[in-house]
């Protein structure tokens, strides 16, 4: 008995041209590169451009991972765009990214879980390829964080930017087993309890603005590695796989440490980790899909290999994906 496999086809991922770095930082708020450095393990980060929005930068990863497919525009039945940044309150920032592309049928639409948007997204086009919803998607994460931040807070302005990354996923029936390419297991999580910890102090309901972003650091990095450990225990256990067995673990690129400490915990040598934070900070919904298309063009990356994804974010959400390439 045979199953349908979310193949990933091909990936793309665009960061805009400008570069922050930390020495520019420590020229508008009281920081140094050695402070962010040494906690976060961020060197620069990169900021969109005026005029450019969330879409803008979906719709250039949506057309590379489309090159690297091999895959026309036409052929996508599906758009799932995760983001905390669309570019307005509505329409979905999906629907933007379908009419650039061209695309004239099928759906699109937005998913938002912050930081683990993607991880989210990945695992609801799986579960629509699965049901035979859809057969070809493109599953983007795409972020300005930049145009929510409170450039005069040290604490949260030095942590992120903006980039986006892309997926071209494809339902390929496979023989069933751990062996099989493609999407093998995915595990969400959140608890409203804790959305307090990092929100944005704003929304179209409560104050009508946008908001800026605000985070409890300390207490984020306290449930880091416990939450985000216990989805990966989950996905590995739903695909029959063991910790061993995974040859690249593509974290949320949020804090070198964080990355660190959860590496350990599963006995992954660093050279098994993708690590992307140092050049784009935090990128949400976006880190995860540019830190692998990143590892899949420099030829890291080896079909067959098996992939462990995962993120944990504003919600709090958190979740995993586990695949094989």
């Amino acid at each position: 008995m045979t199953v349908l496999r979310s193949v990933v086809r091909g990936t793309g991922s665009y960061l805009p041209a400008r570069v922050l770095t930390n020495a520019e930082l420590s020229k508008m708020v009281d920081t140094t590169d050695d402070w962010i450095v040494q906690r976060t393990g961020i060197r620069e980060r990169h900021i969109a451009a005026d005029g450019e929005v969330t879409s803008d930068l979906a719709t250039h990863a949506a057309r590379a991972a489309l090159e690297d497919a091999g895959i026309e525009a036409s052929e996508i039945d599906l758009i799932v765009l995760a983001t905390a940044t669309p570019d307005n309150t509505f329409p979905a920032s999906a629907v933007t990214v379908q009419a650039n592309l061209g695309i004239e049928h099928g759906a699109a639409f937005d998913v938002q879980a912050v930081c683990s948007g993607f991880v989210y997204a990945v695992s609801t086009a799986d579960a629509m390829v699965r049901a035979g919803n859809a057969r070809k998607v493109l599953v983007i994460g795409a972020e300005t964080f930049s145009r929510i931040l409170d450039w005069e807070d040290r604490t949260t302005c030095v942590l992120f930017g903006d980039g986006a990354g892309a997926f071209v996923l494809e339902g390929v029936e496979q023989p069933g087993t751990k062996e099989d390419r493609g999407i093998l297991a995915t595990r969400l999580r959140s608890d409203g309890c804790h959305k307090d910890k990092l929100y944005v102090d704003g929304g179209p309901s409560s104050t009508q603005t946008v908001g800026h972003l605000r985070m409890h650091g300390r207490e984020v990095f306290r449930h880091a590695v416990g939450l985000v450990s216990d989805v990966i225990d989950g996905a590995l256990e739903d695909a029959g796989c063991a910790a061993d067995e995974i040859d690249w673990f593509v974290p949320h690129q949020a804090n070198k440490r964080i990355i660190d400490a959860t590496a350990r915990k599963f006995g992954w040598p660093e050279e098994k980790v993708v690590i992307t934070v140092d050049k784009h900070g935090n990128t949400s919904a976006a880190s995860v899909p540019l830190a692998l298309d990143i590892a899949r063009r420099d030829g890291r990356l080896q079909e067959g290999q098996l992939v462990m994804l995962e993120a944990m974010g504003g919600g709090l959400t958190w979740g995993a994906a586990l695949l094989r390439w």
